[in-house]
């Protein structure tokens, strides 16, 4: 039946089963909401069935194999259904669930549980077909952008999430699905869609949103002007209807407006199923999004986290020698900070990765095990793969899965079996650790997007896995980097946050945009006692992306103890004068430099240069009862370890953990039992011994005593993890 014109009556909804056979101690939770208290850690993949090759017979063949697979390497969970609208819906009204069914019903026969996604992200090709509209118009990178591209069908997740015609399309599935599987016991929980974003939609639509929200926001087109310095090639607005489109903007209000607008966008689309999911779902069952990867300048995570009961996360990393845990726990960190509470990891590394062939690169032996524990010390309470079998055909050919292409048992199947067996024994003792911190960093979602329209360096290191030098990513890297390599755990905040005083130390990149507000409470939080390790780019635009009209750094400048009138690109690297921080070779700033000049501040670092040496680079003020150190330019990665470990000398945040030898990373929590775990990491191929420092416990791994101040020995990518009595 057609049901093209249907769409026109969308109106858009408002915003743990019980686990069985391995989790049946965990039953305890009342009956009114998910159980989230899950007894053991849940481990296990994305699997995939139906892209498995062959028809019909050949399929079920294969899932009878891949069952016995599972359930004997030790496996628990799976994440499926996710990425094929087209077979739950293989024609406008018809639903087909008997493929899947078969699939859940062999999981749950082998004590597997299943987390079910909402198959929303891929289009059916019909779909596309009947509403070309749904396709994303995507306005072109650079500067300038440009009209709007049409989106062609093949790409996922090209639609416009706002079009009446996907939401009545995308309402009916769910419905139909979540209902399906509500009493389901093998059914834990839902992902929402898959990785969303903005997908940097600007069809009619949602310039027509956007207009509405202005009107909301500003009132009157003149506030708007006003706000924006529309004024600037007489471009001032006196009535809505000649708001410009996105297009050709040069407006730096503007572009930043449209970034909320947009994350403004995925919250609402992610609410809105979530409020679906919710009225049709078990009242056990979760529900969760998987985030492809944290800290995207058109997703705003804190706020999408509102509408789910758990979060989770995609997290993708480097291999072999390019293996240090430190990109894990970047994302760990800000995943767990969303909610402040445990969170899963939905996909991560199987083998190797990539939409090509060309960057192959499998964990040599121990580091899928190492991945796990890395994940678990960070307060992870699930790990999967993406996904159980290499895929043999199609854009994902070599991002591939525990089993090769040929679908048998191999190295890493083995590894995975081994990490099985040890949870099944330590798992209840390992899942929903509980982690403290007392540094916390600053994560400035509009800064980053200001700071993408005027970058500051064009050489700025590309530190994500994404390869962006955007300025912004890469120095909210480097400084949890350094924590890392330190042995110091951090939290992630938010602009929105009241009140800073649970930390001992806020570190602060480049808080280009803020209201005055936050600037007054990072001041606040300062005068009461508190430590700021702050850069450059700090306090300098208000929240509408206009430079303040008072010297910099602004509000600041009381607590900073500086201001400055001046700034200047770096042509090249420069050195700090008799290397203050003892950096050696690394003692080099780079990119950026503001002319600093001390009112109360005390210098602590000048520039060796017959010029620039005339300002402070690195300066500290006391003000009221803490302490602000401002970092004027850009450091090498050794020098911002350095300063970040004098500034933690000072807080009194320092201890035996920084004596480690540089592979071992040490992580810190408290187990449901109340009890202190040291999570051990060699994040290297030699052997390493360090010297034990807590009170004395037991390596839950080989079952063997540690005493206090005695020595450890770890085996290349290896680890231990000591339980205190």
């Amino acid at each position: 039946m057609h049901s093209g014109k249907r769409f026109l009556a969308f109106v858009p909804t408002a915003i743990f089963i019980a686990i069985s056979a391995v989790f049946a101690q965990g039953q305890q939770a009342a009956s009114s909401g998910p159980d989230l208290n899950f007894p053991t850690v849940l481990y296990g993949a994305a699997y995939y069935n139906e892209y498995m090759p062959g028809d019909d017979s050949d399929h079920v063949a294969r899932l009878a194999k891949d069952v016995a697979l599972m359930k004997a390497a030790g496996l628990n969970v799976v994440r499926m259904g996710e990425s094929t609208w087209s077979l739950w819906e293989p024609e406008d009204g018809r639903f087909e669930y008997a493929w899947m069914d078969r699939v859940v019903d062999a999981m749950g026969n082998a004590g597997i549980k299943v987390i079910m996604g909402t198959p929303t992200y891929a289009l059916p090709a019909w779909m596309a077909h009947q509403h070309p509209e749904i396709l994303a118009d995507r306005i072109p990178g650079g500067m300038f952008g440009g009209q709007p591209i049409k989106s062609a069908y093949g790409i996922r997740q090209n639609m416009d999430t706002d079009s009446p015609a996907y939401r009545f399309y995308a309402e009916r599935l769910i419905r139909h699905i979540v209902a399906h599987y509500k009493d389901n016991p093998n059914v834990i929980g839902w992902q929402l869609d898959n990785e969303t974003g903005s997908y940097d939609a600007a069809n009619p639509d949602v310039f027509v949103g956007f207009q509405h929200y202005l009107e909301k926001k500003f009132v009157t087109p003149e506030a708007l002007s006003k706000a924006w310095f529309l004024n600037y090639w007489g471009e001032n607005l006196h009535t809505w209807e000649d708001l410009p489109k996105r297009d050709g903007t040069i407006s730096t209000g503007y572009k930043l407006e449209w970034t909320r607008w947009s994350q403004m966008r995925v919250t609402d689309f992610l609410h809105w199923q979530a409020s679906l999911v919710r009225e049709c779902a078990g009242p056990r069952q979760f529900i969760t999004t998987d985030y492809g990867g944290m800290m995207k300048r058109d997703v705003n995570e804190e706020a999408v986290s509102d509408s789910l009961d758990i979060v989770a996360d995609n997290i993708y990393h480097g291999t072999q020698d390019h293996y240090d845990g430190s990109f894990q726990a970047l994302q760990s960190d800000f995943s767990r900070s969303l909610k402040h509470s445990n969170f899963l990891v939905t996909e991560t590394n199987g083998q190797t990765i990539g939409w090509t062939s060309g960057g192959q690169y499998p964990p040599y032996d121990g580091q899928m095990r190492e991945d796990v524990y890395t994940y678990l010390a960070n307060g992870a309470n699930m790990v999967e793969y993406w996904h159980w079998a290499s895929i043999h055909g199609n854009q994902e050919t070599y991002w591939k899965g525990v089993l090769s292409h040929d679908l048998e048992p191999n190295r890493e199947y083995a590894e995975v079996s081994r990490t099985a067996h040890e949870l099944e024994k330590i798992g209840p003792q390992l899942v929903g650790l509980k982690v403290h911190n007392e540094v916390a960093i600053l994560w400035s979602r509009d800064s980053a997007n200001a700071i993408s329209f005027m970058p500051y360096g064009g050489g700025v290191p590309a530190r994500s896995w994404t390869g962006e030098p955007d300025g912004y990513a890469s120095l909210v890297q480097q400084m949890h980097k350094a924590l890392y390599d330190l042995n110091v755990g951090a939290d992630f905040v938010f602009p929105e946050a009241k009140d800073f005083s649970q930390y001992k130390l806020l570190i602060v990149p480049a808080l280009y945009i803020s209201d005055d507000a936050l600037l007054q409470r990072i001041s606040d939080y300062v005068k009461n006692g508190g430590h700021v390790v702050m850069t450059f780019k700090s306090g300098f635009a208000n929240e509408n992306s206009a430079v303040r009209w008072v010297r910099a750094p602004g509000p600041l400048r009381e607590a900073a103890g500086i201001s400055y009138q001046e700034f200047s690109s770096l042509e090249h690297p420069l050195a700090l004068k008799d290397d203050p921080f003892h950096a050696g070779a690394d003692n080099k700033v780079s990119f950026w430099s503001e002319f600093l000049m001390p009112e109360h501040a005390k210098p602590v670092a000048y520039y060796d240069h017959p010029f620039f040496g005339k300002w402070p680079a690195i300066t500290e003020n006391t003000f009221g009862t803490g302490t602000l150190l401002y970092e004027g330019t850009y450091l090498s990665d050794k020098l911002q370890t350095a300063v970040l470990k004098s500034a933690l000398d000072k807080a009194g945040l320092t201890n035996s953990d920084q004596q480690l030898p540089a592979a071992v990373h040490v992580q810190h929590g408290t187990n449901r039992l109340g009890k202190r775990l040291h999570y051990y990491f060699n994040y290297s191929g030699a052997e390493v011994k360090l010297t034990y420092a807590y009170t004395s416990g037991t390596n839950l791994l080989d079952g063997k005593p540690a005493a206090k101040s005695s020595e450890l020995t770890l085996a290349p990518w290896d680890l231990a993890i000591i339980e205190e009595p």
